[in-house]
């Protein structure tokens, strides 16, 4: 599989996500997500039990934190997001789509 060949129909309304790795004895999870123009609903906010360390390969992005701290992402930038750190997704982009690799780790 290559990370940058992406699925034909992606789906307009909702990501598109392949689980790439999932060890369940190490609490690991590795994911690719690909986001269309997709946003959190409004009001939503992310409670993860797992912590997350997250890279955009391609596209940009918007992610805020409840307490008001808020950061764009472009291409080749990434952030660590601590277990129940309260975010969301503002905004991505759909052109090009954005290609998140997203490793969770932490809930054993």
């Amino acid at each position: 599989m290559n990370i940058f060949e992406l699925p034909a129909g992606l789906p307009q309304y909702e990501e598109h996500l392949d689980v790439l790795l999932k060890d369940l004895k190490q609490g690991v999870r590795i994911e690719r997500i690909v986001s269309t123009g997709q946003a959190s609903p409004p009001d939503f906010w992310y409670d993860q039990v797992e912590n997350e360390w997250v890279l955009l390969l391609q596209g940009q992005a918007e992610l805020a934190w409840d307490d008001g701290h808020v950061v764009i992402l472009e291409k080749g930038d990434w952030v660590f997001i601590p277990a129940h750190k309260r975010h969301r997704v503002n905004w991505t982009s759909a052109e090009p789509p954005c290609i998140w690799l997203a490793v969770y780790y932490g809930n054993r």
